[in-house]
């Protein structure tokens, strides 16, 4: 039973949407951030990456990075730039991208339903990003983004959601400069969705665990210095906006290394049945392409006896048959010898990345499917680290949650 909590959402005019609208905080580098929001000062970056406001060698984590987040906050709402509505309300919110539509619900969800697993995770998360979010949370008295979470689809969300659109012009309609639509709606029936969604038995985090893990982390703080803590207060609440099943796309994310051994090749087509004419991109699950020396080759993954739900996924296969026998790699997390390249950038990516120099070997992965996340979700286990890559990502400073 998932509680939504309609909220009074700080949002910017139809005007200039286009121009504070912008990239989550976590997908591209501090130098990006810097570029993308160069001579733009009603980008969000402003907000959700406050470092590109100070001098270049500043740690992430320094104490005036968090203060400067907050002082441009307050410089979006004083200067208008983002304006609060009059009413609590819950959104609609439609992002089309190469011609596929993927609409969800924009609303608050409840810290309490995180701790008490009826939001559900599938990755683990690092304390030191942990800390970096949750002092920008409590400095900022405010949610800055939302997480995108998945549920089982349920017809009557699909119709109040039907109805929002029909009957409603949309608040804001924009193309960002990746080509990507976004369209919000106000919905018509905020409390309908909310009794809705308590025949949902569960929410599935699908991007933004650290997002969730700090919310829980910021409500507690605030709990414990609040005598009259009742639960209603907003700090128990973060914005997601939540996808039925069904709309759900993951791409594949896949593997570069930057060393591997002179005999690494032979290996792999000694030990590993290969697949003659491979494409780039693998063609079914437990196929795997690799590309060394200006080749690319396919190998199929072995499973292990009586596998459980993770245990099936390609990327523990990867790790469980590659990565850590032949390679050495224990943690990919932390290892220097292995990064992780977004699907969104194509297979052309790998291919630069090795016949440059910068990386021995690539692999390209088959997509994990919305499927497998949810059934390792629900046995409460956890998927290998930068197991899924979502497209389209959700655009931040559209709607945010202060408390």
């Amino acid at each position: 039973m998932a509680i939504i909590h309609p909220f009074k959402a700080w949002r910017p005019t139809p005007d200039n949407v286009r121009e504070v609208a912008c990239v989550p905080y976590d997908v591209i580098s501090s130098e990006e951030a810097r570029k993308l929001a160069a001579g733009k000062p009603n980008s969000f970056l402003h907000v959700i990456r406050p470092e590109i406001d100070l001098p270049k060698n500043i740690d992430f984590n320094d104490d005036r990075v968090y203060h400067k987040g907050a002082e441009n906050l307050k410089r979006f709402i004083s200067k208008n730039i983002l304006q609060q509505e009059n009413e609590r309300a819950v959104y609609i919110y439609r992002l089309i991208m190469n011609g596929r539509s993927q609409t969800g619900v924009f609303t608050c969800v409840s810290v309490e339903d995180y701790d008490n697993e009826v939001i559900l995770k599938h990755e683990l998360t690092r304390p030191v990003k942990e800390d970096d979010r949750t002092r920008h949370i409590l400095t900022q008295s405010a949610h800055a983004e939302p997480v995108m979470m998945t549920y089982k689809d349920e017809q009557s969300i699909d119709d109040m959601v039907e109805d929002t659109m029909e009957k409603r012009e949309p608040i804001f309609d924009f193309k960002a400069e990746d080509g990507v639509q976004h369209t919000v709606w106000k919905s018509t029936n905020s409390d309908d969705l909310a009794r809705a969604f308590q025949q949902v038995e569960h929410l599935y985090i699908a991007d933004g665990h650290h997002r969730c893990k700090s919310a829980s982390r910021a409500a507690e703080e605030k709990k414990e210095q609040n005598k009259n803590h009742t639960g209603s207060e907003e700090y128990n609440f973060f914005p997601a906006v939540l996808f039925p099943m069904s709309q759900m796309e993951i791409l594949a994310y896949n593997r570069i290394l930057h060393s591997v051994p002179n005999d690494f090749k032979k290996r792999l087509k000694d030990d590993f049945e290969i697949i003659e004419n491979a494409s780039p991109k693998p063609a079914n699950k437990g196929e795997i392409s690799v590309y060394m020396d200006g080749e690319w080759f396919g190998l199929r993954l072995p499973l292990s006896e009586d596998p459980n739900s993770v245990e099936q996924l390609d990327a523990h296969r990867l790790q469980a048959f590659i990565l850590q026998p032949m390679l050495g790699i224990n943690d990919p997390r932390r290892d220097d010898n292995i990064s992780f390249v977004g699907g969104i950038r194509g297979t052309g990516e790998l291919e630069d990345r090795v016949d440059s120099g910068k990386a021995a070997a690539a692999f390209s992965m088959y997509p994990t499917s919305i499927e497998e996340l949810v059934e390792v979700s629900d046995e409460k286990m956890l998927m290998p680290p930068k197991s899924t890559w979502f497209e389209p990502k959700l655009r931040s400073g559209l709607l945010v949650h202060t408390f």
